[in-house]
């Protein structure tokens, strides 16, 4: 394995920008060789690192893959949630603002989503303090192998090639029924067992930080059941009682931005991402009409996008996009992701129609299309169609997915 954590620690402090590194849709992932020794994968890499002007070898993407940006923005509709919980007005145009977005690149924002602005300022900033920590107090809350929860740089613990040019600590966040809200403490619990009682306050702030960010999820269901016909309480009712995951993200200054990425080609495994962007450094880019276009931060607006499990749920009617996320020679950038998914064991199939499509995905559950993207396949943008070829090999002659060690990696 590559191990890149101390490479990451030593040189937290070299005048090289940040980056974030893209995932490939067009080419196969190298899985980690299960016999190398962390020792020499890491020596080989701060080797690289030390010329200084040239990004280490792992880190290099293809040039499909890191192609150029264009300099445009994408045109993304700003739904106003508020608005829509308290007025049939306000929600006609929410929801028609939402219908027209998720059928074509499947991105909008949102304001009156009322998040405290206090509430992320902290939850950011406890990000940025997090990751200028130590390397082994970092590795306290090291990622196990196949799970989601933990610290890792540059997954580095998965992958041996196309590495994104990223930190990230990601945990869980279980919804509770309201009456319950308050008495759970699932995140402060998972900071204080990983990293220590010193951390607890951390853990304060993100158990409210997600808590807000499940109530805004909630409400963004409310209108994307009406823009389907379904009505206001049909996904929230479906959500109400999911597992989602929420991800600090940190792109580190980087050497050679146009040689790799913070975070790769791929569409979202989720239901809905809820992506808060820290000040005015971009790195968010989706691919629409065959050009890379920013999603730029806006203050006090939150970046909203399908994932493939609402894809699924909608059989096709809204579109996961595919995304990525660059990096810069001059500035580091941080985000914060809110990953949206039903509970694992619930079954994800389109709701019943009087006149029904062809289903496009067979049923399956978040377990089992985590368990597909942590431990089999690298999300990308053929991951819903790989998903069901594994949940359902041909019988035919062609090799179908393996269900043995991992392959590659999920983005969740």
């Amino acid at each position: 394995m590559v191990d890149l954590s101390n490479f990451l620690e030593a040189n937290a402090a070299m005048p090289f920008p940040a980056m974030e590194v893209a995932r490939s849709p067009h080419l196969p992932c190298v899985p980690v060789d299960a016999n190398a020794t962390d020792s020499n994968s890491a020596t080989d890499v701060l080797d690289l690192w030390r010329q200084q002007k040239q990004i280490p070898a792992p880190f290099v993407w293809p040039n499909a893959d890191a192609r150029p940006s264009s300099m445009l923005e994408l045109d993304v509709p700003v739904v106003d949630i508020g608005a829509a919980l308290h007025s049939a007005a306000g929600m006609g145009r929410a929801a028609a603002q939402v219908a027209e977005a998720c059928a074509s690149h499947g991105f909008f924002q949102v304001t009156g989503h009322g998040v405290d602005p206090a509430l992320a300022r902290a939850a950011l900033d406890g990000a940025a303090d997090f990751f200028r920590l130590p390397l082994a107090t970092k590795q306290g809350a090291r990622r196990s192998p196949g799970t989601v929860e933990g610290y890792a740089s540059a997954h580095a613990d998965r992958f041996a090639a196309k590495l994104p040019w990223k930190e990230t600590l990601s945990f869980s966040h279980n919804h509770d029924d309201v009456g319950a809200r308050g008495n759970s403490h699932v995140v402060v619990d998972y900071f204080t067992s990983a990293l220590g009682d010193d951390f607890k306050h951390l853990g304060e702030v993100y158990q409210e930080y997600c808590e807000a960010m499940e109530e805004a999820s909630l409400a963004i269901m409310e209108v994307l059941g009406m823009s389907l016909g379904l009505g206001r309480g049909y996904y929230r009712d479906y959500f109400a009682d999911g597992s989602s995951i929420m991800r600090c993200n940190y792109y580190p200054r980087c050497p050679e931005p146009d040689r790799t990425l913070g975070t790769g080609p791929h569409c979202d495994p989720s239901a809905l991402t809820i992506l808060l962007q820290d000040g005015d450094v971009d790195g968010l880019q989706v691919l629409v009409d065959g050009a890379w276009r920013f999603v730029r931060p806006k203050t006090g607006e939150l970046v909203v996008n399908i994932g493939d499990t609402f894809m699924a749920l909608s059989n096709g009617r809204y579109k996961s996009c595919l995304h990525r996320a660059v990096v810069h020679r001059e500035k580091e950038r941080r985000s914060l992701a809110y990953f949206l998914a039903p509970r694992e064991d619930r079954v994800v199939r389109p709701p019943p129609s009087p006149a029904p499509a062809p289903r496009l995905y067979p049923d399956f559950t978040w377990a089992e299309l985590m368990r597909f993207t942590q431990r089999h396949y690298r999300a990308d943008a053929r991951t819903l169609d790989a998903f069901a070829r594994w949940l359902d090999p041909p019988t035919c002659s062609a090799t179908p997915l393996s269900h043995g060690p991992a392959q590659a990696q999920g983005t969740v």
